[in-house]
């Protein structure tokens, strides 16, 4: 009778953190609602719409979802709404996961309470491709940290050697589209990967990381494929908005006129130099200064990559100056750190709830005055670092270890790319550092392992949270 309440205690308590992490979704779609948008957002929204062509500029399968999803639903809200079940839903699976390794009740509440914290929340319902990566990422994790609990379970149990290969496949589908939403990615991505292998099967052999491995590769091959087939976006050559920052602010205005470029070229981007000069636009160069055109730098892509290849090379201490300058705004003068809203616009959008909306914005702009750390890159970089080499040794060292990794490996990828110091570039470490954080102390709250006893028992408890090594 004792274990059948104290079973029904703990069903009691997760289905208590269901109805918060619900509430919690809830409370963000309607602050949120309709979802909050900027240029760029808006931009997605016409094309999902087909109120102009489909374009790569901003990664086309998030339009292609928001098609999808208003096609389902008839609103095109139900984006947002997908944002935050996503986030809370990752969160509780999370906090779960943390009742059942480690006994703690304060512990999974903290968890599912990073989804309320105002660096956290800030970005919930704006509907950008970082949102959705950082989400993406943070599902995988939740994933992993469920085949953690798995090895309470006999690997030799047909149901769990069958969870594992199913929570691989969910894994590896989150993990693809945070890849496809935003190219960069990658680099957060590898780690929470090898997380998620190493948590499903504790000693992968060969031919599960063979496996993983392909249908990763596959799960973004073949949508890239089919997008760039089916859809056929109109290419735009976003990367070269890179090439052109670096030519117009490590150039000179004479080096610039004498560029091997052709006439049209040289002469904007000469324009381009001197009124970023003239403004004091320091980066993003191609929306503050630079004489824009419908497929965005596609027709000049070619002579600007040339060029940049060219010129670089011979201007390496002022190109490293350059990125230097830029990147440290990023990590140590953040900006925008809460977006307002619903940008102008003449399709009638506008956010439902201006009250709540309001009370939002006084809440996370409080926390950027108060707590400048939560949103500061130099802060979430420190984390990162320190617990990527000092994950611990317990429980969840792998966790903690594979966040850190992916969260510097993330931030220091702006070096040579970051266009302006956004808060929205570290949403992904911010998110990551703090899920990490808690793991870290959690640890401490973690039961002590018991003591071997025989047979097969013994081999099951001599593995962290009761494993036993899968031949698989």
């Amino acid at each position: 009778m004792g274990q059948i309440r104290l079973f029904l205690r703990e069903r009691r308590w997760i289905w208590s953190l269901g109805l918060l992490a619900a509430a919690g979704c809830t409370a963000t779609a309607l602050v949120f609602a309709p979802g909050f948008m900027s240029p760029d957002s808006l931009s997605q929204y016409q094309q999902a719409t087909g109120r102009t062509p489909l374009a790569d500029w901003h990664p086309p399968v998030l339009s292609l979802l928001w098609r999808g999803l208003i096609a389902v639903t008839g609103t095109f809200a139900s984006l947002a709404v997908l944002q935050a079940a996503v986030l809370w839903g990752s969160l509780w699976v999370a906090a779960c996961c943390v009742r059942e390794l480690t006994g703690s009740r304060s512990g999974s509440l903290a968890v599912l309470a990073t989804g309320a914290a105002p660096h956290v929340l800030t970005f919930a319902g704006v509907v950008w491709k970082d949102v959705h990566m950082a989400y993406a990422l943070l599902a995988t994790c939740a994933i992993a940290l469920t085949g953690l609990c798995l090895r309470k379970v006999r690997p030799g149990t047909p149901w769990a050697a069958g969870a594992r290969w199913t929570l691989l496949a969910l894994g590896v589908l989150f993990l693809s589209y945070a890849v496809l939403v935003r190219k960069n990615a990658i680099l957060a991505a590898v780690p929470v990967f090898v997380l998620l292998v190493l948590a499903l099967w504790p000693r992968p052999s060969r031919r599960v990381w063979l496996v993983a491995a392909a249908a990763l590769a596959a799960g973004l091959a073949v949508p890239t494929a089919a997008i760039s087939l089916a859809a056929r976006p109109v290419e735009t050559s976003q990367v070269s908005q890179v090439f052109l920052d670096d030519l117009l602010h490590v150039l000179s205005a004479d080096e610039l006129r004498a560029a091997p470029v052709p006439p049209d070229l040289r002469e904007r981007l000469v324009a381009s130099a001197e009124e970023c000069r003239r403004a004091g636009a320091l980066s993003d160069a191609y929306w503050a200064c630079y004489r824009r055109s419908p497929r965005g730098l596609a027709p000049d892509a070619e002579q600007l990559r040339s060029l940049w290849a060219e010129e670089m090379p011979r201007h390496l201490p002022g190109y490293l100056a350059y990125r230097t300058q830029v990147f440290a705004k990023l990590l140590f003068e953040p900006t925008y750190q809460y977006h307002a809203g619903i940008s102008a616009n003449d399709l009638g959008l506008k956010p439902s709830n201006t009250r709540l909306a309001a009370t939002l914005e006084t809440y996370v702009n409080g926390a950027v005055r108060d707590l400048p750390l939560l949103f500061a890159g130099w802060f979430w970089l420190t984390v990162a670092l320190v617990l990527a080499v000092r994950p611990g040794r317990g429980l969840f060292a792998l966790p903690v270890r594979a966040l850190g990794i992916s969260s510097a490996a993330y931030i220091l990828g702006y070096f040579p790319i970051v266009p302006v110091s956004d808060y929205r570039y570290v949403y992904w470490p911010a998110i990551a550092g703090t899920l990490a954080l808690l793991l870290r102390w959690l640890e401490r709250a973690a039961p002590p392992a018991a003591a071997p006893g025989p047979g097969p028992a013994r081999a099951a408890r001599s593995e962290p949270g009761g494993a036993v090594p899968d031949p698989a």
